[in-house]
């Protein structure tokens, strides 16, 4: 695929997120596109707000559960790029900064080292993890009805919208992560409920692949990053009002509002 191409997809879906204005999945528009031409579409959005000012805090791991690799027809995670001025601090998410959220609950790694190399293990990011805290991921779609491929989500920065960091902050090795148990409450009726194992049996071996993929790609996790692991369950949509908490069995309570 020629670079005009990627620039020309990677411009379709900027203006989609800036309007809010949803589009045709892009494997639709382009049955020819491929895994490395959805990075490369992904990429060129990533510094095209790096050269907006947009600072990079960190990456997510998507696809993590069984379930959803078998409903796209995959069989591994992706993962997309994290910005600062995505994260919510107060738990209010703005929807008319969005076209159709849904939340997830999960754990989030903030590393005190850089994982980098192609062999990482999970004990080693246990090793360069400086705490581990709960966590909501906002996801968006800019691909309408959210009839995505994986090319389709992949392209579209894993699908990343919001997140929000909850305050309850445990070494990687105080919690038994595969064993988390999380119950989510969707306007005080029970949504959802996961664990850790969920998470590609362990939230650490999520991350640990993340770094071994990027590495493809010369891309490091890096020290002081963000890291979102993946979701313990189903991301139950969200619109204007809603108001969903997550009850973590080590990692406390965090509420979000769509305002």
């Amino acid at each position: 695929m020629i670079n005009q191409n990627i620039r020309r997809y990677a411009d379709i879906l900027y203006e989609s997120e800036r309007s809010r204005a949803a589009v045709e999945p892009l494997i639709a528009q382009d049955p020819g596109l491929t895994i490395d031409d959805a990075y490369a579409i992904q990429l060129a959005n990533v510094k095209r707000a790096a050269e907006m000012g947009y600072v990079v805090s960190g990456k997510k791991i998507g696809l993590t559960s069984e379930g959803i690799q078998k409903q796209l027809g995959v069989s591994e995670p992706d993962y997309g790029h994290l910005f600062s001025a995505m994260l919510c601090e107060d738990g209010i998410v703005r929807t008319d900064q969005l076209i159709q959220p849904k939340i997830e609950a999960e754990l989030a790694f903030i590393l005190a080292d850089d994982l980098t190399g192609g062999s990482v293990s999970a004990k080693d990011v246990r090793d360069a993890t400086e705490y581990v805290v709960g966590a909501f991921e906002i996801v968006d779609s800019r691909v309408a009805g959210w009839r995505i491929s994986l090319v389709d989500t992949v392209a579209d920065n894993a699908s990343s919208g919001r997140y929000i960091l909850g305050d309850v902050r445990l070494r990687a090795d105080e919690a038994d992560l595969p064993s988390e148990a999380i119950r989510l409450y969707k306007n005080g009726g029970l949504a959802a409920e996961g664990t850790g194992s969920a998470v590609l049996g362990d939230p650490c071996a999520a991350v640990a692949w993340l770094a071994n993929r990027l590495w493809d790609y010369a891309i490091p996790l890096k020290k002081g990053e963000v890291i979102l692991s993946g979701a313990f369950s189903a991301a139950p949509a969200a619109d204007k009002g809603d108001v969903f908490k997550v009850e973590f069995s080590t990692f406390g309570v965090i509420e979000a509002r769509f305002a």
